[in-house]
């Protein structure tokens, strides 16, 4: 593929005109589109908006199991058979702790995250007090994710100082009745647009690899683009024992079964050049399905997860911070590194890292 077309991949997305679906395929499938000179092309659209930054958040998975929803891809789903720990919501202490140590871990964003359908108004009140805490104590922003909410419940967290809201659409519309029976795609939309009504920022993302085709992944992206929302985690599906969402279904379609280095790379390409301004996450799945070029990553997308990935495990967080800085790019944080991360699991010392804190505004 002549330099050319990397060059208008990238002239095009800081344009802010779409790529065509034709064009989305080809970087998705195209043999004769090479990943290096893609990843640059997405890198000279990330470097416009985020420079070398690198985000980082930290999730605590407040609630945990017993969830009447039966998405397929999940542990926590009813109908998963899965071994995990089952938890009503955490003591509000437990979760406090957890938030002073985001920050003093770097993390720049706190995420929450609940199982179950949705909160009631008793629930959503007890969230609020809880955000305006976490808020009144630390200088991190917080993100929640609790399900379906309607517009007086996202009023009310918007409210209490909450930053974000996480609802992912997952998959497109048409794909969305093979992973899920108890709620609609359309009861996602409505979610993201109850929040956005009241002025809240939403975070929404997909999961690469449940049987989907590479137009379901280009509609998603597209739908996100024209939702404007602030932050696209791209999670690639982890094969859980336990859960509907099997290999044996995953074998029916027309993107590898295996989800490959080469193919989450062009998927995480793709949702940069369709999204040039939003926070493109690398989320669940980044270590198992990157495996040896996970840096690479960070060449789309401008921020991952230093730990917490709900019921699987990922990479420790020492080793994430080193993977940054040797690849030259700077942490981004609001909180401050404490001495028992630099120390606990040896090697790397993070003060040694580099840490880009925001100034604090001045009269001046």
């Amino acid at each position: 593929m002549e330099s050319t077309f990397y060059h208008k991949l990238t002239a095009t997305s800081l344009d802010g005109e779409l790529l065509s679906d034709t064009c989305c395929e080809k970087i998705l499938s195209a043999s004769e589109v090479e990943l290096l000179p893609l990843l640059d092309a997405a890198y000279q659209v990330r470097k416009t908006y985020f420079q070398n930054r690198v985000q980082l958040h930290i999730l605590n998975n407040a609630q945990n199991g017993n969830c009447p929803e039966d998405c397929h891809y999940c542990v926590q789903a009813k109908t998963a058979t899965t071994d995990i720990d089952t938890y009503s919501l955490k003591p509000e202490s437990e979760i406090l702790a957890e938030a002073e140590r985001a920050y003093q871990s770097g993390a720049y964003r706190y995420c929450i995250v609940m199982s179950g359908r949705g909160p009631r108004p008793k629930r959503v009140e007890q969230l609020a007090h809880l955000i305006q805490t976490v808020k009144s104590r630390y200088p991190i922003e917080v993100c929640l994710s609790v399900g379906l909410i309607d517009e007086s419940a996202a009023r009310t967290l918007k409210e209490a100082g909450l930053d974000r809201l996480n609802h992912n659409l997952n998959t497109s519309e048409s794909h969305y009745p093979k992973i899920c029976s108890t709620h609609t795609y359309q009861d996602r939309m409505d979610t993201l647009r109850a929040a956005q009504s009241v002025g809240l920022a939403c975070c929404s993302g997909v999961i690469v690899g449940m049987g989907e085709e590479n137009s379901d992944l280009i509609r998603v992206a597209k739908e996100l683009r024209r939702l404007e929302v602030a932050s696209i985690p791209v999670n690639f599906f982890l094969p859980i024992d336990g859960t509907q969402l099997s290999e044996s279904v995953t074998a029916h379609r027309s993107v590898p079964t295996t989800l490959t280095p080469d193919y989450c790379l062009r998927v995480l390409c793709l949702y940069r050049l369709l999204n040039p301004s939003a926070e493109i996450r690398v989320a669940a799945g980044r270590e198992h399905h990157l495996r040896g070029m996970e840096v690479m990553a960070l060449y789309p997308a401008n921020s991952m997860f230093l730990e917490g990935y709900l019921n699987a495990t990922g990479k420790e967080s020492l080793r994430t911070l080193q993977m940054i800085e040797d690849a030259g790019f700077i942490v981004e944080t609001n909180g401050e590194i404490s001495e028992q991360i630099q120390t606990e699991q040896g090697g790397v010392l993070l003060k040694e890292l580099k840490v880009l804190r925001p100034r604090m505004e001045s009269n001046t």
